[in-house]
């Protein structure tokens, strides 16, 4: 770690510089003797990732940034703060430390943390700061974390980790037995150090999958935001044998939306029915979830089909995804559209139909945009409909 990148000189370059180009800039050298323009340049693209992903390290200009890869890796603040608000304890340690975030925020949850991190250059970067921030209940260890937890006498309340996913070659694997460290592997070793057990995955992890080759899975957390899932959390419990539950939590701009149930429900259990009056749209952390039966049940709404995912109902009801009025139905071809719909504008979407959204707008020549939303899906009876909607 290099502390001239934190001299005075060079953070007000950094900062003078955040919106330049990066390409011409480094063409131009670093007009530090100390500071390489590799370095600076690694600052600047990382402080413009960390505006919006995490702005309590952005507000701070005494942090120092690490290799892009670490920070694309990294929780942003709002996942890393909703980790801190479903676990709890004396001890904590995070077998995959990376920079730092989780931490920051489980650190508010327990008394004592312990950030391990194979990465020397990183780790120190990292205590570096986590001392600026004025954490002072976080240990820094420096090398292979599973060779410290077979070393320590200590028992945690939580082991945390999050296997690098990525091989030997830099592509992105998906499967545990995969991930760096193997968690199916050192499971054994894990629940001799602690009875609770946290671990994030990657959103494509398949839940059945998991469920088997972990074992012990108490809760399933499927954490989107913006309507996109970004982590899959699995807590594990010591000898726990019951059902697993499935919690969903969708953040918005101003509001998220949360949905729960059990894995082993009867998903199979809802109503069909042709489209009523209003048309709902799961969100994405429901859509991973597979709760569709539970959901029927729950928000009092059926389903349009057993493949599209969509739901309808008379009257309006609250529901953890998109929710629309619907205006006309369409049975699909270019003759009915045609003469119903008047706009050059419109959202589409497709949910059970056999063309995609490009196919279907160079076919009828609709623009992106407008008020309009039209769903291009496939009714109960299997026929291929459009419903035209207005967003509520």
């Amino acid at each position: 770690m290099n502390q001239a990148i934190l001299h005075h000189e060079v953070q007000d370059f950094i900062l003078k510089n955040q919106k330049e180009n990066l390409a011409k800039l480094i063409l131009k050298g670093s007009p530090f003797s100390e500071v390489t323009i590799q370095e600076i340049a690694t600052q600047i693209s990382a402080l413009n990732k960390a505006e919006k992903k995490l702005p309590t390290w952005f507000s701070n200009k005494d942090i120092i940034y690490p290799e892009a890869l670490n920070l694309e890796q990294t929780s942003s603040e709002t996942t890393a703060k909703y980790k801190a608000s479903i676990i709890f304890g004396d001890n904590l340690i995070d077998l995959t430390g990376g920079f730092g975030i989780d931490d920051f925020y489980f650190a508010q949850s327990f008394k004592n943390i312990t950030h391990c991190e194979l990465n020397i250059e990183l780790s120190e970067l990292v205590s570096h700061n986590f001392n600026v921030l004025g954490l002072i209940n976080i240990k820094t260890v420096k090398g292979d974390s599973i060779e410290y937890l077979q070393a320590t006498d200590e028992h945690f309340s939580w082991i945390y980790l999050d296997p690098a996913r990525r091989d030997d070659y830099g592509g992105k694997v998906f499967h545990l037995n995969q991930c760096t460290p193997n968690v199916t592997e050192h499971l054994s070793l894990l629940f001799d150090k602690t009875d609770n057990i946290l671990i994030k995955t990657s959103p494509l992890l398949d839940l059945k999958a998991g469920i088997i080759e972990l074992k012990f899975v108490k809760e399933i957390h499927i954490v989107s935001v913006h309507n996109e899932v970004k982590e899959l959390l699995w807590i594990l419990k010591k000898g726990y044998q019951k059902e697993t539950q499935i919690k969903t939590i969708n953040f918005l701009k101003d509001k998220s939306q949360k949905f729960e149930g059990c894995f082993n429900e009867d998903q199979e259990n809802y109503k069909l029915r042709m489209p009523e009056n209003y048309l709902y749209e799961p969100n994405p952390a429901i859509m991973k979830s597979g709760l569709f039966g539970t959901l029927s049940q729950e928000t009092k709404t059926s389903k349009l089909h057993a493949n599209s995912h969509l739901y309808t109902s008379a009257h309006l009801q609250d529901f953890p995804g998109r929710s629309f009025e619907i205006l006309d139905i369409w049975a699909y071809n270019k003759k009915s559209l045609k003469k119903n719909f008047k706009s050059e504008k419109a959202n589409i979407t497709t949910r059970n139909f056999p063309k995609s959204v490009e196919a279907i707008r160079k076919e009828l020549k609709i623009k992106d945009g407008g008020d309009h939303y039209l769903f291009f899906t496939t009714d109960m009876n299997d026929s291929k409909i459009i419903i035209n909607c207005k967003k509520i």
